[in-house]
């Protein structure tokens, strides 16, 4: 994949963890993580409890780790390489994550101005 749709990727992932540790009322910590990809180190900044920053992890593991040219929905993938217990967490974490982000976007379209 390139580097583009991996910071693509990383930043859908940064945006759907912090807002289920938002939603769930997790404590949170501030903290720093640097991603590198074919050569170029990213920086990444987190606010996330403790259980969610070690997901977030492990997906950053597996992104960097995902052997396709054209990188497949994780859901569809051939040849899937989450863990049965991290993929359930991070189904249950995306499942929430996109009806609060779906629920946001249709509240601000029908807000009044």
């Amino acid at each position: 994949m390139t580097n583009e749709k991996f910071i693509g990727e990383v930043q859908t992932l940064e945006n759907f963890f912090t807002v289920y540790c938002k939603g769930k009322y997790h404590i949170q910590c501030h903290q720093f993580e640097t991603l590198e990809y074919k050569g170029v180190k990213y920086d990444i900044e987190l606010n996330l409890c403790k259980d969610c920053y070690s997901l977030i992890n492990y997906s950053f593991d597996r992104l960097k780790e995902c052997p396709h040219d054209i990188k497949p929905r994780c859901r569809t993938c051939p040849s899937p390489c989450y863990e049965k217990k991290e993929w359930k967490k991070l189904a249950r974490l995306m499942a929430f994550s996109g009806l609060k982000l779906g629920l946001t976007r249709i509240k601000k379209f029908f807000k009044i101005k």
